[in-house]
């Protein structure tokens, strides 16, 4: 339901304004003035607002321009008992939608105010459209450890072939960014990359998913529906967590990738495919072939070409880059201003174990932005990321590299003064 907000110093105007908007199935809010306006708009949001221009404490016009800093794409329908064509042309200028004379033709005022409603929500829809845009865009690898150079490097020999890759891993160390910088850097970076998730899906499911299914071959399958394989061609298609795959759907994934057709669930036809498989996973999967859950001839098929990602742990010198990409970042999908990091907080979250790698990262970066003031320091760090249990053990190993009490006790002085410090 739209809402709307009524600006008019006659409550007689506005009550008949009301009673006609709420017939029509609209949510009403009043102001007397344009003070009164600015007030609720701040605390809510309207899909349009019908301002009048001659009131008492600030006009119509003054509270026009204030809308435009507050609300900008909330559209304004000026009306006024006293109209000239210059007002008319001054309040279009200044950014009304519309200008209405007094009394309203109700006619014209609903055409009206459909249509600025109309505009809110393409405006609306836009917005939606190109955050989706810009977070499509592909994330930059970030760091410049060995690791992760020759990472990049890899890609870049990798990528313009036609080969298919497995990349492995742990969880959270950047596999499918891997992965879609080996398509974007590829020929077929114009065709589509189609992630497929197959420890997500069900066993059941995951050959419909694949190669898609003919209507009717099975109780819930009411129409025709194309698969991976097909959505992938002349593309990429990303079959991550392959080790959670079945036997069974490794047998026609295996069938695929040798004679480049599928056949859709319930269908007879072969259907020819152009698709470049990359595979990702965080098992072993010749671990996995010695016990029987994975076939040996479709890692052979898939492992033309190997890359490893390497923990955080391996590449802690890139841990204050990417603590920095993340922060800018971060703030920026937020709306605030870049925060800043002190070097004794990068140095702590640079000694600090990461389980959950690269992924865990930016979680603690985002936690420690929400949490901290304007600047990113050790006590927040302490507070915020490192358990007391894990400072303790830390310490512990720290203490050990001491000869004596005397090189301890100046360590702990130190350390104390630092603290205090960022207190």
């Amino acid at each position: 339901m739209a809402k709307i907000l009524i600006v008019d110093d006659e409550q007689s105007i506005r009550r008949a304004l009301r009673d006609i908007l709420e017939l029509e199935k609209y949510q009403v809010d009043e102001a007397s003035d344009g003070l009164d306006c600015l007030v609720k708009l701040k605390q809510n949001e309207y899909d349009a607002i019908i301002l009048d221009i001659k009131m008492p404490k600030m006009d119509g016009m003054e509270a026009l321009e204030k809308i435009q800093t507050l609300a900008p794409d909330t559209p304004v329908v000026m009306i006024s008992g006293h109209a000239t064509i210059d007002t008319a042309v001054e309040a279009v200028k200044k950014g009304a939608f519309d200008f209405i004379s007094k009394p309203p033709d109700l006619n014209r005022m609903m055409i009206t105010l459909r249509n600025a409603i109309d505009k809110s929500s393409l405006i609306t829809e836009k917005k939606v459209l190109q955050r989706k845009v810009s977070k499509s865009k592909t994330p930059e690898i970030v760091g410049e450890s060995k690791h992760t150079l020759k990472l990049r490097e890899t890609i870049e020999l990798v990528a313009p072939t036609d080969a298919r890759v497995l990349i492995t891993g742990n969880n959270g160390t950047g596999k499918e960014l891997v992965a879609r910088w080996i398509h974007e850097k590829s020929n077929r970076n114009k065709g589509n990359i189609v992630e497929v998730n197959c420890a997500a899906i069900p066993s059941e499911l995951i050959e419909s998913e694949l190669f898609g299914h003919e209507k009717g071959s099975f109780t819930s399958a009411i129409k025709q529906r194309l698969g991976k394989f097909e959505l992938a061609n002349q593309g990429t298609l990303f079959l991550d967590e392959i080790g959670d795959m079945s036997l069974s759907a490794q047998a026609k994934v295996l069938r695929a990738l040798q004679e480049n057709r599928i056949t859709r669930v319930g269908g007879d036809k072969e259907i020819p495919v152009d698709v470049r498989v990359i595979a990702a996973t965080n098992k072993d999967l010749r671990e996995e072939i010695a016990k029987g859950r994975f076939r040996e001839d479709l890692y052979h098929r898939l492992a033309v070409i190997i890359i490893e990602v390497p923990s955080l742990n391996e590449r802690k010198e890139d841990i204050p880059i990417l603590t920095e990409y993340f922060i800018e970042h971060i703030c920026h999908e937020y709306g605030i201003a870049t925060k800043r990091i002190d070097d004794a907080a990068l140095e702590e979250l640079s000694n600090h174990h990461w389980s959950g790698n690269i992924r865990e990262l930016r979680n603690v970066v985002e936690r420690l932005i929400i949490l901290s003031k304007s600047k990113i320091g050790r006590k927040e760090v302490l507070d915020f990321v490192i358990p007391a249990s894990q400072r303790s053990h830390r310490f512990k190993e720290l203490f050990e590299q001491f000869d004596n009490i005397q090189e301890l006790n100046e360590f702990i002085k130190r350390e104390f003064t630092a603290y205090k410090s960022e207190v």
